[in-house]
């Protein structure tokens, strides 16, 4: 089977079998613009999917009635809370402690500025999310790290040392967590979370949670809301991800009881960034898109279980960490004989290839994430987007599989 040709048989509301790879070939997005068109791209957190229909309906009706002005009321921050209280079980997020944003990230610079101050001390957990160094850093923050574990979850006595030495360098430290985790898939146990909020009071560290992939938690895991085990921190949300909507810019930040001071803070500009187009596109997908999102998380299970089997037999060599959630999974090469990454490289931007992604992409045409851009841990890795068509899948590591094998046969 190439890549271009039908999936196998599968429910027919697959959304990753309505849309073809010569289709997806003419998107102008970064995914398929970066490289040639010969590469498969597994990379940037973008879906092979068409949109959800409600969300196609509500754009379609907003465009024939010219109502493209400016955002407003609380229709966002209100689907949100519906759909948390219906498939989280989490009553607590209250729309008036809510405010709208361009996107999660600048949400969370926005947030930051408003807990810590400049040459404050803000602790991420690599590997992750590569824009988190590079957005803590550009606000004048300073980067410190506590490692995952070696089992890719949150390392606890990592955590405490490094919140104790943050408030040991400044008064007002952060913690920056990515819930789920992105690049791993680990979805956060309340236990793990209310670990972290326990010495997070202690040391007098304030907790700002991506939430983003939240709703993409795949049977086997269920997500916990940061702001269900602790009330001083913040939250923020968005359908960008779950519905595949980075193109229509909006987000939510949610702060807890005890934020609502910080969160009357926050700059009235800020609120003018996101999209209109984007708030209505968001609000259906939190309102009304349910079924289409039960469909993808069970494609995302199916295409998770195929990877598995995959690699198994194309690269038995490697280390799958399979994800709990996201629709990203974490790939260890370190025992396949490729090229390292150049000594020195550290987190940058998503984009920047070296070691197993830059072997890939060259020998087998297949695009995917570099780990060493996650951070400490991530070299020797790559991350692998499999938010596609089980054919683009399968052909994705059959043409690793085979490049591996002329390289060390």
């Amino acid at each position: 089977m190439t890549a271009d040709a039908p999936g196998p048989e599968g429910p027919p509301d697959n959304p990753f079998l309505q849309v073809t790879l010569p289709e997806l070939r003419r998107r102008t997005s970064v995914k398929w613009r970066t490289h040639p068109p010969d590469v498969l791209p597994l990379w940037v957190a973008e879906m092979d999917v068409l949109l959800a229909p409600p969300v196609r309906e509500a754009l379609h009706h907003a465009v024939e009635a010219g109502d493209t002005g400016y955002p407003a009321g609380q229709g966002y921050p209100e689907a949100v809370a519906a759909f948390a209280a219906d498939r989280w079980g989490w009553t607590g997020l209250d729309p008036a402690r809510t405010a709208l944003v361009p996107d999660v990230m600048t949400g969370i610079v926005e947030v930051l500025r408003l807990v810590t101050g400049p040459g404050d001390v803000v602790v991420v957990t690599p590997p992750v999310y590569a824009p988190f160094f590079a957005f803590v850093e550009h606000a004048g923050r300073t980067v410190a790290e506590a490692p995952l574990d070696a089992g890719g979850r949150l390392d606890l006595p990592a955590v405490e040392e490094a919140f104790a030495a943050a408030r040991a360098r400044c008064a007002h430290p952060a913690f920056l967590l990515c819930n789920p985790h992105n690049p791993t898939g680990a979805v956060h146990t309340r236990e793990e979370l209310e670990a972290v909020a326990a010495l997070a009071r202690r040391h007098g560290v304030r907790v700002v949670s991506d939430e983003i992939h939240a709703p993409l938690v795949l049977p086997g895991a269920r997500f916990v809301p940061w702001l269900s085990v602790a009330d001083d921190g913040f939250a923020l949300v968005s359908a960008s991800k779950a519905w595949n909507l980075a193109g229509l810019k909006a987000a939510v930040v949610v702060a807890g009881r005890e934020a609502t001071d910080d969160l009357a803070r926050l700059p009235e500009v800020v609120g003018h960034g996101p999209s209109h187009l984007g708030v209505l596109a968001h609000t259906a997908a939190f309102r009304d898109g349910g079924g289409w999102l039960d469909a993808l998380l069970a494609a995302l299970d199916r295409n998770r279980r195929l990877l598995q089997d995959l690699v198994a037999e194309h690269l038995p060599a490697a280390g799958l960490r399979p994800p709990e959630g996201t629709y990203l999974a974490w790939l260890d090469c370190r025992a396949l004989g490729l090229p390292p990454e150049a000594p020195g490289g550290g987190p940058t931007v998503a984009s920047d290839l070296d070691g197993p992604a830059r072997f890939f992409l060259d020998h087998a045409r297949v695009a995917l994430s570099s780990g060493h851009v996650f951070g400490t841990g991530g070299a020797g890795h790559v991350r692998i987007n499999l938010a596609t068509s089980p054919a683009v899948l399968t052909e994705a590591v059959t043409r690793m599989g085979r490049a591996v094998a002329a390289r060390t046969g």
